[in-house]
């Protein structure tokens, strides 16, 4: 993983809240002695750090600092997920502990193993850098998620973080609330898509656990040849639903050649080099994986796209992050999501 450096952190560790976690992961035999933290991750919303005392190293995962949205950043759900998928033998870290919220700090979090590897975003690193091996990338990223939607989630104990059952239309209404006024109306740049994708909403294509931010970024790459995808990452987002929006979301996050480029897809621009394949051949090789009819994946996408303009607009609303109010943001959405739907 890497250094954020690209934002102010809104939260880290003082000398006394490390003093205060070293006691606590030494009383449950995880490690000893003084620690130091280091902010990795690319998010901008839980925060992530890389917690070492010279000899061993863990991950601890705590979300912003309060108040948060009801519901919201719940690290113990995001642990639970994480602990049931790695009891099956996904690529996941494994969790060392959870923390409850006055134990060490003001709120929950949970601490997990550290895997040494890349975190593609921009450029693929140079040991892995030829056409063969960022096709092997591209591969081992859809063969795991089309392997996490056929983990039997109820073996793993999870079927109780979510209803899959009318996933689609109730996902798509409750991310239409972030952005309605009072009287239910939304923003008019808004409203065309919405009421495309309010008119198709297709039956659930099944049932599975999502990770809801499926892409490039948030894996870890082997860190030599042969390239592959040795963790998943950042899962504050799963939940239990149609295992097309998880494809469509992470389609909508491969940016292609000669297209403007949304945020997500700035995020995984190392994408565009010379053999990594398109969205076309990513999901021919999901269906191969898994026998998926992908007749309705233009409306997962464009849900994709119309949903990750209502958060960052949503977010900008907020405006506790900078990051948001940054110009045009929300309208590459959009605008992808417009041409998507044909409404281009």
């Amino acid at each position: 993983m890497t250094p954020t450096d690209s934002r102010e952190l809104v939260w880290d560790w003082s000398e006394q809240t490390l003093a205060d976690l070293a006691r606590f992961l030494e009383d449950r035999g995880v490690m000893s002695g003084p620690l130091t933290s280091k902010p990795i991750g690319d998010g901008h919303s839980n925060l992530t750090f890389l917690i070492t005392n010279g000899e061993a190293s863990v991950v601890v995962r705590r979300p912003p600092p309060p108040p948060l949205p009801p519901g919201a950043n719940d690290m113990l759900r995001e642990a639970r997920f994480l602990a049931g998928l790695h009891g099956t033998g996904y690529p996941v870290p494994e969790v060392l502990a959870t923390v409850q919220e006055g134990e060490v700090l003001d709120v929950p979090f949970y601490v997990m193993s550290f895997a040494s590897g890349h975190v593609v975003t921009t450029s693929t690193p140079e040991a892995l850098a030829t056409p063969e091996q960022r096709l092997n990338i591209a591969h081992s990223l859809v063969d795991n998620l089309a392997r996490l939607h056929q983990t039997d989630y109820r073996a793993a104990g999870l079927d109780d973080l979510g209803r899959p059952e009318g996933f689609n239309a109730r996902h798509l209404k409750r991310m239409a609330r972030l952005v309605q006024d009072a009287e239910g109306n939304l923003p008019a740049d808004f409203e065309a898509v919405y009421e495309w994708l309010a008119t198709n909403v297709p039956a659930e294509s099944g049932e599975a656990v999502i990770h809801n931010d499926y892409r490039i970024g948030n894996t870890m790459i082997s860190p030599d040849a042969p390239g592959r995808v040795i963790a998943i990452l950042d899962w504050e987002l799963a939940t239990l639903g149609d295992p097309l929006f998880d494809l469509g979301y992470f389609l909508s996050s491969v940016p292609e050649p000669g297209h403007a480029r949304t945020p997500t897809e700035d995020l995984g621009t190392a994408l565009l080099e010379e053999g990594y394949p398109g969205r076309a051949e990513l999901a021919e090789r999901y269906a191969e994986q898994t026998g998926a009819d992908l007749t309705h994946l233009d409306w997962y996408v464009t849900l994709a796209l119309w949903k990750l303009a209502a958060l960052y607009e949503y977010s900008r609303r907020r405006g506790e992050d900078e990051y948001y109010l940054t110009p045009g943001l929300v309208d590459s959405f959009l605008a992808e999501a417009r041409e998507t739907a044909g409404l281009a």
